[in-house]
């Protein structure tokens, strides 16, 4: 039997994508863009890293901007850090059920 076992100290990068807002103004501007962060969804360093990456990626017209939601999007690096290994312990038995009905007076049928 194989199993999947992640390797630890590793620190593994997920793919984000976070859809931003401007203030209601004359030119309102809203959008999605995709960033990287290893911090878990819905964390404050998560929303950090977000909101890093768009400042770099628009620059001082983004200052007022703000992060909706975020969501994480599927990759193929996920599995980029799983190792495969043989499991060589015993199969767990089956248990064994009971045919006989106990407890029950009178003939079966």
């Amino acid at each position: 039997m194989l199993r999947m076992c992640h390797l630890e100290g590793v620190d593994r990068v997920k793919l984000y994508s976070a859809h931003y807002q401007s203030p209601r103004g004359a030119n309102p501007v809203n959008g999605t863009f995709e960033f990287e962060s290893a911090a878990n969804a819905g964390s404050k360093k998560n929303m950090s890293d977000a909101r890093i990456k768009m400042l770099e990626l628009f620059g001082n017209e983004a200052l007022s901007w703000t992060i909706d939601h975020i969501e994480r999007i599927g990759s193929g690096e996920a599995n980029q850090y799983v190792q495969m290994q043989l499991d060589f312990r015993e199969p767990k038995k089956a248990r064994v059920r009971r045919t006989v009905d106990r407890g029950k007076v009178g003939p079966s049928n």
